[in-house]
């Protein structure tokens, strides 16, 4: 599988985070909705990593949010 990058700002420094076509679509559609930005979603799943003392990095954060997503819909 190919990843995607895009670009983001978090915490007011730009960033680029590369994950799979499936992820996007899945945290583009909690965006939606949730009416929120892409970059809120993205910054609150860091703040999260990064308050747990998750020594992953935030793509890795992000896949296991999306899973935890999918799981809470099933």
């Amino acid at each position: 599988m190919s990843q995607i990058k895009r670009s983001l700002s978090l915490a007011g420094h730009r960033t680029s985070l590369a994950l799979e076509a499936e992820f996007w679509a899945v945290l583009d559609a909690a965006c939606e909705e949730q009416a929120r930005s892409l970059a809120s979603l993205i910054a609150q799943i860091d703040e999260a990593r990064v308050t747990s003392g998750d020594e992953g990095g935030l793509a890795s954060a992000c896949r296991v949010w999306v899973l935890r997503h999918v799981q809470s819909r099933a």
